[in-house]
This record gives C-alpha cells, structure tokens and sequence, in this order.
C-alpha cells in the first residue's frame, strides 16, 4: 500500500489528471462531426484524435502543442474527408485555454503541498499550462512541460528532468510519487524507470489507455479521482 509518508515529491500528469479535457474535446468534435453530416460515435471521433497525437508526438524536433492540435484536426478531416476550415482549425488548437479543473483538483493538490513538492509532468505548452494553473489556482513546485525539454511522454525528457529538478531539492528518486491518468504515456514509463506509479482511473475516459506498452503497465495503486488517492494514501 503507498502511503504519503513515504515521498517527498508528488509529481502529476496536468491533462486527464487534474484538467478535464476530454469532454471539452468530445463537444468540439460533436459539433464539427454534426455541422459536417459525418457520422461516427463520441468514442470513435475522440479515438481518431487519440491516435493522431500518439504519431505526432512521437516526431523529433518535437511541434509546440497548439501545432500538434492543429495537425491532430487535419488528420481527423482526413480520416472523415472533410474539407479542412481554418477557423475550426484554429479553434481547435486553442481550446487548451478553455479546458476546465476536475473539480477535486484544487483541493487535492492544496492538501498535498502542505506535506510534499509537486511537480508538474505535462505533454502541453509554457502558454497552455499557464491557463491551467489559473483554473486549479495552484503553483507547483516543479514544472516539465513538452515545451522545456523538446519532447512528449511517454519519452523519457519529461521524467529525467523531473527527476533531476527533484534532486537540486534534495529528493531522491525513491522518494518521488508519479500520479496520471494516461496508462500510456504515464504509467507504463514510470514502470519502465522504477518509478511508483498512482493511475487516477477517471470514469468514462478514453484517451492515453491504449498503445505504446498500455496494456501492460502496473500502477502501483488505481484509484478514480484526485481525493479517493489522498483518502488512501494519507
């Protein structure tokens, strides 16, 4: 059983974790599905995103995430064969802005602070993240964006330098918690550097479960929301 008392550092995956994309992403593409008379399920059209961002963000040099939004809706048009719109395309790519908290967000990593470092692991950029932070109204500690270090997870940047910002404070990796919502980009690279390894299990979401090692990655603890993982580990 993990127990708080064991870390110093607590770090998060920001976006499925503690930032409620998904239906945000589900609506926008709901309505663009609609407008457009393609017919395809919510499941269906918030999968084509989910693969088209896996192939970008494995590209090197890697794109800011505005671009990756972008291109992610240029290939969902594709696989629909719909004439691309700029302004939809637009809108897509700024929809980062807009994304709300989970509502136990702001509390849970309130409470946590008060006994440990947080960090911040996120596959977004500096601009996006900033928006974030408004809306959980919370500073973290440590902060690894895939605009700092050129790369998205599940590659390993995002970790080592976590873990390396972590160590200036004085904590070491045994003592560094990963909490996320992705199996994919997540879970299965904490297993993978030994990190322990908290899956917040978010009811009814889809994306980041699936590919790249997902259906073998071990979380150390699965819980379904930010305040059942201080229940348990407090």
């Amino acid at each position: 059983m993990l127990k708080l008392a064991d870390f110093d550092a607590v770090t998060f995956d920001v976006y499925g974790t503690l930032i409620n994309w998904e239906p945000s992403i589900v609506a926008f593409l709901r309505r663009w599905a609609d407008r457009n008379s393609v017919r395809s399920s919510d499941s269906n059209l918030i999968m084509a995103f989910d693969r088209a961002r896996a192939a970008i963000q494995k590209e090197r040099p890697a794109p800011l995430y505005p671009e990756v939004l972008r291109r992610c809706f240029d290939n969902i048009a594709g696989d629909f064969d719909v004439a691309l719109v700029d302004d939809d395309r637009e809108a897509f790519a700024a929809m980062t802005h807009e994304w709300p908290a989970y509502p136990d967000s702001h509390d849970g990593l309130t409470a946590l602070q008060a006994r440990a470092k947080i960090g911040a692991l996120s596959n977004i950029d500096n601009a996006s993240l900033r928006s974030s932070c408004e809306k959980l109204d919370f500073r973290f500690d440590v902060v690894v964006t895939a605009e700092r270090v050129g790369a998205y997870k599940p590659d390993w940047p995002h970790f080592n330098t976590g873990i390396s910002d972590l160590a200036a404070l004085g904590i070491p990796t045994h003592r560094i918690l990963h909490v996320g919502q992705s199996l994919r980009a997540d879970v299965t690279p904490a297993n993978k550097l030994g990190l322990k390894c908290a899956w917040i299990n978010r009811p009814d979401r889809l994306l980041g479960l699936y590919g790249e090692g997902a259906g073998e990655a071990v979380p150390d603890l699965t819980v379904s929301s930010l305040k059942e993982l201080i229940d348990v580990i407090a």
